[in-house]
């Protein structure tokens, strides 16, 4: 007896099955509408998101016959093993797994608000809890020199402060000369805010808007981005795209290393 196929297209006419390959983290794959090349960086339910030499990140669809690998028509599939342990953290150390927090030492890493803390957490966190470093939010630094003269810093209990803003001229240059402890380092960096410190590509923007002077910046940046007006919504867009140091400028990265040295040194 003959066995009945339900696929009336002639068998010459059918496409050819093409293999199904595990969307693994670094695999260098070709979407093959866009021509986009990039290696994997992350695997979700329904789309993967490949980042190319130059930093750019796309997502797309796992489709069916979507992807060239080597020339090779594929077909992604999410991966269904677990994903091997990190070897580095975010902030690009060796990872330590298994490694205990440490206790906290006297001395600390303040920064300005909230949305820096959870920045340098995001990126510095397993860091900064192996070597035992709390990282504070001032709110601000108009009070810096009482605050630090409050903090008592000691060799044995030094302090970091990292400022927004902290180019020559503005107030908060005039403010940092003030502090003149050997125990205590104050570095900035130089954007108007630390939401600038991500890199617009790891955004999908272009550049960061000019906001006129006068203007809330960060309201400026929603409305200028087409963003609802929420600023606490619109940073907790930019801070889920902050995976790894790479999301961050140079700028930024070079002086929490500093911090962290300094407040660890022996």
């Amino acid at each position: 007896m003959r066995s009945y196929d339900p696929d009336l297209t002639p068998a010459w006419k059918r496409s050819a099955p093409v293999p199904e390959v595990p969307a693994d983290r670094d695999l260098v794959v070709e979407e093959v509408t866009t021509g986009f090349c990039g290696a994997v960086i992350r695997c979700e339910a329904g789309t993967v998101t490949l980042e190319d030499r130059f930093g750019k990140h796309r997502v797309f669809p796992l489709d069916p016959r979507g992807f060239l690998l080597e020339g090779r028509v594929v077909t992604l599939v999410r991966p269904s093993a677990a994903p091997a342990r990190p070897t580095r953290t975010a902030s690009g150390s060796v990872a330590v797994p298994g490694a205990r927090a440490r206790v906290a030492r006297a001395g600390r890493i303040y920064v300005e608000g909230r949305h820096d803390a959870e920045l340098v957490e995001r990126v510095w966190g397993d860091d900064l809890r192996i070597e035992g470093v709390v990282v504070e939010y001032l709110e601000g630094v108009d009070d810096l020199p009482a605050i630090v003269a409050e903090f008592a810093p000691a060799p044995d209990a030094r302090l970091g402060v990292l400022v927004d803003h902290l180019v020559p001229g503005s107030k908060e240059s005039r403010i940092a000369a003030q502090v003149t402890s050997p125990d205590v380092l104050v570095v900035g960096h130089p954007y108007i805010d630390v939401w600038e410190a991500v890199k617009p590509s790891s955004l999908g923007i272009p550049a960061w808007p000019r906001v006129p002077r006068g203007q809330d910046w960060k309201t400026g940046v929603c409305h200028a981005l087409g963003w609802p007006e929420n600023t606490g919504a619109a940073w907790q867009h930019i801070l889920s795209r902050v995976t790894t140091y790479k999301d961050l400028e140079p700028q930024l990265l070079g002086r929490v290393e500093e911090l962290i040295d300094f407040v660890t040194a022996p």
